[in-house]
């Protein structure tokens, strides 16, 4: 059965991910503890993008990039401002995704897991993105550890922040074959690759 995920995000959390200091800390601590000297390859899934502060940092090092955007107006106005750039922007309101087996080089995700209400929903998501990934490929992806403090800043919106002790087993029943996890102590990083 088809389940949308919710979409909505909060106006300060909104206003925080459109930011000058987030795009700092993507550039200067998420995206190098995330991605590190990985390559993802030419043809790379984002997925999740909101304002698409990480899409602008992630297209100056791929070849072709494809932004998968849950929220409509967050996806149209991406779509707009990168018209004419290697980003497609593409919306959907949850799996399947539309894309065929083996489609991409690799994949990421900034801080996007903890916005879908449910396991299931979640790991039903990393199953689609080690399908639509090619063998060898990485999904190298970043989320917020669990706080009290977090989930009262999601105030109005979903917030199901995810173990990150959970995240190996999790993964590799989705379908990949390796899974490299850091920790810091407001959030985790994790490399998955497929299998060959």
């Amino acid at each position: 059965m088809h389940q949308a995920y919710p979409a909505d995000v909060n106006a300060e959390h909104l206003r925080l991910l459109s930011s000058q200091y987030w795009y700092e800390t993507l550039r200067d601590s998420i995206m190098p503890l995330t991605l590190g000297t990985v390559d993802l390859g030419d043809d790379v899934l984002e997925i999740g993008p909101g304002p698409g502060l990480s899409t602008d940092l992630l297209r100056d090092r791929v070849g072709s990039l494809t932004a998968l955007e849950l929220d409509l107006q967050l996806a149209d106005a991406l779509s707009s401002r990168l018209a004419g750039t290697n980003v497609e922007v593409v919306h959907v309101d949850g799996p399947p995704l539309p894309f065929g087996d083996n489609r991409f080089t690799g994949a990421t995700s900034f801080i996007l897991f903890h916005h879908i209400p449910t396991e299931e929903m979640q790991d039903r998501l990393f199953a689609e993105v080690a399908r639509v990934l090619q063998p060898h490929s990485v999904f190298a992806a970043f989320d917020s550890m669990g706080s009290d403090e977090l989930a009262k800043f999601h105030g109005n919106d979903v917030y199901n922040a995810i173990d990150p002790d959970t995240l190996e087993p999790r993964l590799l029943r989705a379908g990949f074959d390796a899974v490299e996890l850091k920790t810091i102590s407001y959030g985790w990083a994790v490399k998955a690759t497929t299998a060959g």
